[in-house]
């Protein structure tokens, strides 16, 4: 889930959709029988100390973000090149904050695991942060809040969204320790948006096709202005 903008999330953004537009973020392509299977080697090496701890956010018609993923188990880690729990939520916790999102799920950098970060802002919970692993929602509220979210899969849309306004949760930690818990307000929403990736569906599956176009038509106006800008600050250098 995404920030509001700020120059330097509008940066990662456009550098993300710019990634996208130009091919540089790869997308899975499957052979109409379901997503293809990858060779272990596309992961092996994002745990590792060689490598950079930021990696792209795969794009939002990547097969690997549109599908259920399996519960998370620890002897997993190891294979693609993590140390533990702690190593991944770090990881996960360096992607959030590069691209400037309250929450980052880790099939949204391509990872198979079902796992997800959740916090970090200082007006939220006093900048609180959840590593989630194996979540599950228990119970939430008849109650429901109409709000605008962002999504770090999709630069620059922004869709009108209704949530329970809380909800009762479980899941474990980064420690392994087993967490239940009731989220309200801005928490609960997060839990909830991030929570929908572990079962494959985007937020863009939530709305109508008219609000779906009448957002499309805002993010294209938004890319345009910024484009602008950009090509302002080129002419003064």
């Amino acid at each position: 889930m995404a920030k509001k903008l700020t120059p330097e999330t509008i940066e990662a953004a456009a550098q993300h959709l710019e990634n996208i537009q130009s091919g540089k973020t790869p997308i899975l392509k499957g052979n109409g029988k379901g997503p293809k299977e990858e060779s272990k080697s596309t992961y092996t090496t994002l745990g590792t100390k060689e490598k950079q701890k930021v990696f792209p956010l795969i794009p939002p018609n990547d097969p690997r973000l549109l599908m259920q993923i399996a519960p998370f188990m620890d002897d997993t880690l190891e294979q693609l090149g993590f140390k533990d729990r702690k190593d991944l939520a770090k990881v996960m916790y360096d992607n959030m904050t590069k691209y400037g999102g309250l929450g980052l799920a880790a099939n949204q950098l391509g990872l198979p695991y079902r796992m997800f970060v959740m916090g970090g802002h200082p007006e939220i919970e006093n900048g609180k942060v959840r590593y989630i692993f194996n979540p599950v929602i228990n119970d939430f509220s008849e109650e429901s809040v109409l709000l605008k979210e962002g999504c770090l899969s999709f630069p620059f849309l922004f869709l009108p969204i209704k949530r329970p306004k809380w909800v009762s949760v479980k899941y474990t930690d980064e420690n392994g320790e087993e967490i239940e818990e009731t989220l309200h307000g801005m928490p609960a929403r997060i839990f909830q948006h991030e929570n929908e990736h572990m079962n494959g569906y985007v937020f863009t599956d939530l709305v109508s096709k008219l609000k779906l176009e009448r957002a499309e038509k805002a993010k294209e106006k938004m890319i345009k202005e910024i484009k602008r800008r950009q090509d302002a600050k080129k002419i003064i250098h």
